[in-house]
């Protein structure tokens, strides 16, 4: 069968267990997509999800001819399944979207006129009204994107996540980089791109759970921070002088206390002195074991996904 030709837009769509909320983002999604009077495909990737996410994808399938299905081998993480929508996209622009209905598929209107309109490459969703996130989540993430201007000062926006528009020669970029431990929200503003943003009511999820308990969270921080800023290796170094320079003021004080006659404090000031090394050391010896891990693991070059199907291909084949 002859090539398909590459539709303006493609929407990449990771999900994971969204059964119950597929029928309501189709509902929404399909009537914009429609509207856009563009062509376009919807990439649904299905990332090993437990449920009956891919056979809701197969019944869609039946009367949308836009939508395209890619399944996983197995949960790969919500970062890998937007790398393998991306991967496969072939739209001019690309939208990466969650089905949580959070992000609302209506902006994707807005950020398809703003990049022809502006002639950027990257538009980025912009969260205005953060109200439907708990305050502790919205405090956490304030903290957080905070903090990595600090240490990488990658020029992310604070209240941006994956709800981005990209040019084609965005996605090329980001494709062409290692797979692992890519964190999108960083690495699309690292690459410095022409770019332009959208504002939008962050809603509440329209159904289904939350994939992004406090411990993928805080995975997702660990990965952001020792990918991009060697300011952890830093405090390390600091840490090593820091202990270097009181080991030094106690031996002076000890020589001191000797030449004096005084009597040296006993067991509890040598506890504490030993604690505070041993943490020290400890805390300096995690940090690096983070980055010797993700050398390892980027020396193994292994995929960051597998994937089991795609529906295009099956279309293809003769």
């Amino acid at each position: 069968m002859a090539a398909m030709a590459a539709p303006h837009l493609s929407i990449v769509v990771p999900m994971f267990n969204e059964e119950e909320v597929l029928p309501l983002f189709i509902a929404r999604l399909r009537p914009v997509a429609d509207g856009l009077g563009v062509s376009y495909e919807v990439v649904a990737v299905d990332d090993g999800s437990h449920d009956q996410t891919a056979i809701g994808l197969q019944r869609a399938r039946r009367d949308w001819p836009q939508l395209r299905v890619i399944r996983l081998r197995a949960n790969s993480g919500h970062q890998a399944a937007i790398s393998a929508g991306l991967a496969r996209a072939r739209g001019a622009y690309v939208v990466t979207l969650d089905a949580d209905l959070q992000d609302p598929p209506e902006v994707v209107a807005e950020m398809l006129a703003a990049a022809q309109e502006k002639h950027v490459e990257v538009v980025y969703g912009i969260r205005g009204d953060r109200s439907s996130d708990s305050v502790f989540k919205r405090a956490t993430a304030r903290f957080f994107y905070r903090s990595m201007d600090k240490l990488a000062e990658t020029g992310a926006h604070h209240d941006a996540g994956d709800f981005r528009l990209m040019s084609r020669a965005t996605v090329d970029a980001i494709n062409a980089l290692p797979e692992y431990g890519r964190v999108l929200r960083f690495v699309v503003p690292a690459l410095g791109f022409p770019s332009a943003s959208v504002t939008y009511r962050r809603d509440e999820r329209a159904a289904g759970s939350s994939k992004y308990p406090f411990a993928k969270m805080l995975r997702l921080s660990i990965d952001s921070v020792t990918a991009f800023s060697l300011a952890p290796l830093r405090f390390a170094t600091f840490l090593g002088l820091a202990g270097g320079l009181g080991a030094l003021v106690l031996l002076l004080y000890a020589l001191y206390a000797r030449a004096a006659g005084h009597v040296v404090a006993g067991w509890t000031s040598t506890v504490v002195i030993v604690t505070a090394v041993g943490a020290v050391q400890l805390l300096a010896l995690g940090i690096l074991g983070e980055y010797v891990g993700r050398l390892y693991a980027a020396s193994q070059a292994r995929p960051s996904y597998y994937v089991a199907y795609d529906s295009e291909e099956e279309q293809r084949a003769p």
